[in-house]
């Protein structure tokens, strides 16, 4: 099969950062990219210099480091969980900075939990860390929440909506789901036929849920939300996906299940879209696109729920 092209604006930065950072190949990668990542890693009082408007703080849920960024007035809660393959990357790392551009466009409080990584802590450490610190910002932050995050972080995030449907709360106004990781199974067409292209490939998705699932016989929904087999219940969802990256397949059969269990899901499939390309490429016109049906879904979602008091 001939994979889709990358988008013409895009093909030359997938090109430039793919050779920057080739994908990982093996596990003996990660060490090495957790090097590289470490560069991009901010302090609180460099986010708050850059970021004069939010009140940051570094909270604790349990041992799980929470930072938390409170807009004045802020409109709601954005609870968001970093990408990086549950194998890389830190709630100070990469995509803060990025992530307090767009959610401040909403005026919205942005908690960011740092779970522990794989493979030396593998599922549940990671989903149970964002679930903890999850508990703790419906208790602490004020107005409705929504989960959220990129790649991995959106995999995760998929995955404490199915906790908190199971576990009886917290509530949650939504889910964002950015080129989330939803399959350990690693087998549909877009993954099998954009294998060598990208930054996020079949063999690299191999080397992250390896590590992630451990020595897993019977994989568990919560740790691929993919292998829910009751989608019902769920918060309204957000998904998206470019076409040109190995979880289209995936991401665009978990929004058909979304549907077809009665729930509520927008689903955006950008065409020549590599993985990350939002959060890589933010001046790209599809870049731009993205993050605008990313900012209307949100306004429209919290829109609908008065902001409440949080119990304290």
């Amino acid at each position: 099969m001939t994979p889709p092209p990358f988008d013409p604006e895009l093909a030359p930065i997938v090109e430039e950062l793919r050779a920057l950072r080739p994908p990982l190949a093996t596990l003996a990668d990660i060490p090495g990219r957790r090097e590289l990542n470490a560069a991009d890693h901010r302090t609180v009082e460099e986010l708050a210099t850059a970021y004069p408007r939010f009140a940051f703080s570094e909270e604790h849920a349990g041992a799980v480091p929470l930072l938390v960024a409170r807009p004045p007035g802020s409109a709601g809660v954005l609870y968001y969980v970093h990408g990086g393959g549950t194998i890389v990357g830190s709630h100070l790392g990469a995509d803060v900075p990025n992530l307090l551009d767009w959610a401040g466009e909403l005026n919205l409080t942005v908690v960011s939990p740092g779970y522990r990584l794989a493979p030396e802590h593998p599922y549940p450490a990671p989903v149970e860390d964002c679930y903890a610190g999850l508990l703790w910002t419906a208790s602490h932050c004020e107005g409705p929440v929504v989960v959220g995050g990129i790649s991995a972080g959106g995999g995760l995030a998929a995955a404490m909506a199915l906790l908190a449907r199971d576990r009886g709360g917290p509530e949650l106004a939504g889910q964002l789901l950015i080129c989330p990781m939803l399959d350990d199974r690693n087998t549909t067409p877009s993954a099998v036929d954009l294998d060598g292209r990208g930054l996020w490939d079949r063999t690299a998705n191999n080397v992250g849920w390896t590590a992630y699932l451990g020595d897993l016989d019977d994989v568990p929904a919560y740790a691929a939300p993919a292998r829910a087999e009751d989608l019902s219940g769920l918060p309204p969802a957000f998904l998206d996906v470019g076409t040109a990256e190995t979880f289209r397949d995936e991401v665009v059969a978990y929004a058909s299940r979304l549907w077809q269990a009665g729930g509520e899901a927008e689903l955006h499939v950008w065409p020549g879209g590599f993985h990350g390309f939002d959060a890589l490429a933010p001046k790209a016109q599809l870049s731009r696109a993205a993050r605008a049906a990313r900012l209307t879904w949100l306004q429209r979602l919290l829109s609908r729920r008065p902001a409440a008091p949080a119990a304290r």
